[in-house]
């Protein structure tokens, strides 16, 4: 293609049509300005992550649906524990409502996504070891992530910084700082609590001119991103739940056929991977001790 490989071709054209629009005839329209995260958008996320934060602590402290098969029908939920057993993970999409009604989130999209899986053969304090050794994210999370290490750590608190590359046709990739508190709630129960505090979408990764966008001024990829991680020890083994609450920037009118399976494809195979990634790193982390 002229000296341009098909990575930069699909690069250039991937991300003119998310943010420059087509013309009325097909071509595409002249390039502009990319809209940084405005604060209607921010203010709407926040206030489902509140919501989500709302309903999570009512969860735990009433404890008898720890892990979300336990809110299922008899019938459903034994079907659902039995398949977890058996080592499928199960991925749900969720959605926040306020008073039951939408949460609409002006300029931006957000993402909701929930996983559940078991670990044969563990205990709670093996599934812990591996996620709270975040110097070795890297490791046990690659390709996805790509660099980790621990910037604070007291207690069952952690400041962590993590650098994603995400991959789907074009690569992106992400420096972010997180801020993580652990809670054991009993014995056989752990439950913890993540927020992306800095998310930077790196230009030029790995060469010498690398430099970091300006956050909500990039080409938003990822603009948030809030996670809860549940844990329960019991059947043999422990169940790993895991539920993520991310923000995009929306997508344009007219383009949806073409840029939504990317943007909204993303959170959900993210989150099986590291699913996955878990449950292999904890049992290797088993084997090798």
């Amino acid at each position: 293609m002229n000296g341009v490989s098909d990575r930069q071709f699909w690069r250039a054209f991937l991300l003119a049509a998310l943010f420059c629009g087509t013309a009325a005839n097909g071509a595409m329209a002249a390039p502009g300005p990319l809209p940084k995260l405005k604060t209607e958008t921010a203010a709407a996320f926040d206030r489902y992550v509140a919501l989500t934060e709302e309903r999570n602590s009512t969860e735990l402290k009433g404890g008898a649906a720890f892990l979300w098969p336990d809110t299922l029908a008899e019938s459903e939920r034994r079907a659902a524990y039995e398949s977890l057993r058996a080592g499928a993970t199960r991925i749900e999409k969720r959605q926040t409502f306020s008073g039951g009604n939408e949460i609409r989130c002006p300029n931006g999209l957000i993402h909701h996504w929930e996983a559940i899986a078991f670990i044969k053969g563990v205990k709670i304090d093996d599934v812990l070891r591996v996620l709270e050794d975040y110097d070795h994210h890297s490791e046990y999370y690659k390709p996805d992530v790509e660099q980790s290490k621990t910037l604070q750590h007291d207690g069952d608190h952690y400041r962590v910084f993590l650098r994603f590359r995400r991959h789907k046709v074009i690569t992106v990739v992400l420096n972010t700082t997180h801020d993580v508190k652990y809670f054991r709630d009993s014995p056989q129960r752990a439950h913890s609590r993540s927020s992306a505090i800095k998310i930077a979408e790196v230009e030029n990764a790995g060469k010498p001119d690398e430099k970091e966008k300006s956050a909500g001024d990039d080409e938003g990829f990822l603009w948030r991103m809030e996670t809860w991680w549940r844990m329960e020890e019991r059947d043999g083994g422990v169940y790993i739940q895991s539920e993520v609450v991310s923000l995009t920037r929306d997508i344009p009118t007219g383009v949806g056929w073409m840029i939504g399976p990317f943007v909204n494809g993303i959170p959900k195979e993210t989150l099986a991977f590291t699913m996955e990634a878990t449950r292999k790193a904890v049992l290797a982390k088993q084997i090798s001790h």
